[in-house]
């Protein structure tokens, strides 16, 4: 694998990064989204692209190209960037989405990554398998042997100073995509896309997604930049980045925009269903949706695709800012409030807290409790790891929401979600969270947790827990041999 990718900031697993386009003398900065560009139709040109929208890098067909009467000739006299006109980054996949679609292709590996280096490609595709969600589990392993196959073939394959992808296929098996992985860290090649997601997202199967996606990253050391192929719906970009995919790239905005479909970051509209506009881009801003109904069919394609567009940028920069500012899950937890399968795919997501946990920042901006969700954030798996380092002065311990008590040697603090800690640490992140007056269920219950692991610890020091009114869900938790006062009076 080479060296062509370097992280400035992490959140969670998600980070800002650079990655570095030697043969397009060009740095995109990540997360990036990758417009997919159709040669022979192009509703929003690349120029306009890279001109209004600030476009990095993009996307197209290689094998679109290859077997094109019209094009194929121009394209190897020209190059891909002049027949496109983009100064920026150009990948190209190598016609697995046809083979996916249609069974079978008349290109090898070979002939297309030679054929993407002769017209100047800057990121190319050998042709892998995109196996399906819910393959058997002998056809999934039978095509990424297909695919680690054809890594190998690329790895031999003389490209110069063009970059290659190497796709991480195994259906919906966690424990093959992880292998995958780290197949393809091994191969030599450079970039590295998750494969075969867009049947989860068409469906809506975000949790699934979010458990292929961890899988992957397991298998791929932190270095490798992760492209996660077909993600082109803004709504899932923060949870995609959040488990550390860099790319995207989006045919949606086109194939929404020919459909009169309107993006937001939560939903999909139809255009004959909105009275206004919920948005500030350009188009939304000069139009009214009954203007646009009435516009001849390419003019209302070419505005709903730039609308499109603005959102799925728009987004990337709000993601950017929240990795900056250390508050990204916020924001996916913020967006998975949009839709019941997003708010699956951020539990899911959660699931991974331990994994998002080696990568996310120590310290950040105020950790702001939201839900019963917050509760399994990496920031409080660990602070729980860190209870193990901490050693209770004294035979006896007060554990309290309340305040210090003279009859025992030692007084720590409690806080749900986290649970205990010395009073000292009281000022410090992420014991400094902003949390509501009226906490459900599960932040008691990782609070007690917490207690729970001290105490087991220490088996020769004497606790007490002084609880604001937890409830019995939590109290459950607490170790039998743990003295229970409840700060309103009961017990």
């Amino acid at each position: 694998m080479t060296d062509v990718f370097e992280v400035d900031r992490y959140d969670a697993a998600g980070r800002l990064g650079e990655l570095e386009v030697p043969r397009a003398g060009v740095t995109v900065e990540t997360p990036a989204l990758l417009p997919v560009i159709n040669p022979h139709l192009q509703t929003v040109t690349p120029a306009q692209l890279e001109s209004e929208f600030g476009a990095e890098i993009l996307i197209t067909n290689s094998y679109v190209l290859y077997g094109s009467e019209d094009l194929r000739e121009p394209v190897e006299e020209q190059g891909l960037h002049d027949l496109l006109d983009f100064s920026g980054a150009i990948v190209t996949d190598s016609g697995s989405f046809q083979l996916a679609e249609y069974g079978e292709i008349d290109v090898t590996t070979e002939e297309i990554l030679d054929f993407q280096r002769r017209i100047g490609s800057d990121i190319g595709t050998p042709v892998d398998i995109p196996t399906p969600p819910d393959a058997s589990r002998e056809q999934a392993e039978d095509e990424l042997g297909t695919t680690q196959d054809r890594l190998a073939t690329a790895a031999e394959v003389e490209t110069g100073d063009m970059l290659v992808n190497a796709p991480v296929q195994g259906s919906t098996y966690t424990d093959l995509r992880e292998e995958a992985g780290a197949h393809a860290a091994e191969s030599g090649l450079d970039v590295f896309p998750v494969g075969a997601v867009v049947p989860m997202m068409n469906e809506y199967r975000y949790a699934e997604l979010a458990d292929v996606v961890a899988a992957a990253k397991r298998g791929l050391p932190e270095s490798a930049p992760v492209h996660l192929f077909g993600a082109g719906h803004p709504m899932m970009f923060a949870l995609a980045v959040a488990l550390g995919c860099d790319l995207f790239d989006s045919a949606a905005y086109a194939i929404y925009a020919r459909d009169d479909r309107y993006m937001t970051v939560r939903t999909t509209e139809h255009l004959e269903d909105l009275d206004y506009f919920p948005c500030s881009c350009p188009v939304c801003t000069s139009h009214t949706p009954a203007e646009v109904r009435s516009l001849g069919a390419d003019e209302r394609e070419r505005l709903l695709a730039e609308h499109n567009l603005h959102v799925s940028y728009g987004e990337l920069r709000t993601i950017k800012q929240a990795i900056r500012r250390g508050d990204l899950l916020e924001l996916v937890e913020a967006r998975a409030r949009g839709h019941p399968a997003m708010l699956d795919g951020y539990r899911a997501l959660l699931d991974h807290a331990a994994q998002l946990e080696e990568t996310d920042p120590v310290s950040k901006d105020t950790f702001f409790h939201l839900s019963g969700e917050s509760a399994r954030r990496p920031e409080v798996v660990r602070h729980r790891q860190r209870l193990d380092r901490l050693d209770p002065r004294g035979d006896s311990v007060l554990l309290t929401e309340g305040d210090a008590h003279e009859d025992f040697d030692e007084c720590w603090n409690v806080l749900p979600p986290f649970g205990p800690f010395p009073r000292e640490l009281a000022d410090g992140y992420p014991l400094t969270a902003e949390v509501p007056e009226r906490l459900d269920a599960p932040a008691y219950e990782a609070a007690a947790a917490g207690v729970a692991r001290l105490v087991d610890a220490h088996s020769d020091t004497e606790f007490t827990l002084a609880h604001d009114d937890w409830p019995a869900s939590a109290l459950a938790g607490v170790p039998d041999r743990v003295d229970l006062w409840n700060l309103r009076g009961g017990e």
